[in-house]
């Protein structure tokens, strides 16, 4: 097939899953910015390790004023619809999962921050939680297996966590789970899963953690969206090409690219 006639047929499949949302109402209506400057900003927070000051300043030398509790509020409004919007042009991922959690310092105390990626470090999901156990484990195996993009796993690594076996026991008893699934409890085959929290932790610790869970839920949102933008995980964007990935996102909200 002509290159020209492959990127036509990529073009409209996309076109036919944002057609969903021409009829919704404009997401940036009454805002004092233009929708493609509020989306640049949400998505550099996302993409980059940059404080609400230092995008300030970044917009500053564009000669754009922004305050950055103005910022906040974007980062805070926009985030979950930036990734409600990515999950439908996600590719599939594969059926080797692995699960974890780590700790998110929220007001002074520390949450839990469960992700999954597969075999081949693409993210499933996560799922920011005020408890560590079996319901909340069961939480987040029922909201990855919700996504498009994710394929019922046939094997799951996880490591020594008592909450996660008891918990997919469960969920096959209700059919939720294949039955066929098999459940890990190896250690160092989750290298690369402790190795992939590294920049949400990071990124987190910077920015002097979070003030409220809300908040916390919100900002990680726009992270863990750009995080699978930049592994190379948006359909019609591939790794490295950011300028791709950018002109997708702008579609995915009606935007010019």
């Amino acid at each position: 097939m002509p290159s020209y006639d492959r990127v036509f047929i990529q073009e409209s499949l996309l076109m036919i899953k944002v057609k969903r949302f021409k009829d919704e109402h404009n997401v940036f209506k009454w805002k004092h910015f233009e929708g493609d400057i509020i989306l640049w900003l949400v998505c550099w927070y996302g993409r980059y390790a940059l404080s609400y000051n230092d995008l300030r300043e970044i917009a500053a030398e564009r000669g754009l004023s922004v305050c950055r509790s103005t910022i906040y509020r974007w980062v805070q409004q926009y985030s979950p619809e930036l990734e409600r919007r990515v999950k439908l042009v996600l590719k599939k991922t594969c059926d080797s999962w692995k699960l974890d959690e780590t700790y998110i310092k929220v007001k002074g105390k520390w949450v839990y921050l469960y992700r999954a990626i597969d075999k081949h470090g693409q993210t499933l999901d996560w799922m920011l939680s005020l408890h560590r156990n079996k319901p909340s484990a069961k939480r987040f195996f029922k909201k990855t297996l919700a996504n498009n993009h994710v394929v019922d796993p046939r094997v799951i690594n996880v490591d020594k966590s008592p909450t996660f076996p008891p918990a997919l026991e469960e969920l096959q008893e209700e059919n939720v789970m294949p039955e066929a699934t098999t459940l890990r409890t190896i250690k160092y085959l989750n290298n690369a899963m402790e190795n992939d929290h590294k920049l949400t932790k990071g990124t987190s610790r910077y920015r002097q953690w979070y003030q409220s869970f809300d908040t916390a839920r919100n900002a990680i949102s726009a992270m863990e969206t750009m995080r699978m933008v930049q592994k190379g995980q948006l359909k019609f964007a591939p790794k490295g090409d950011v300028r791709a990935q950018n002109q997708v996102i702008n579609k995915l909200f009606n935007l010019a690219a």
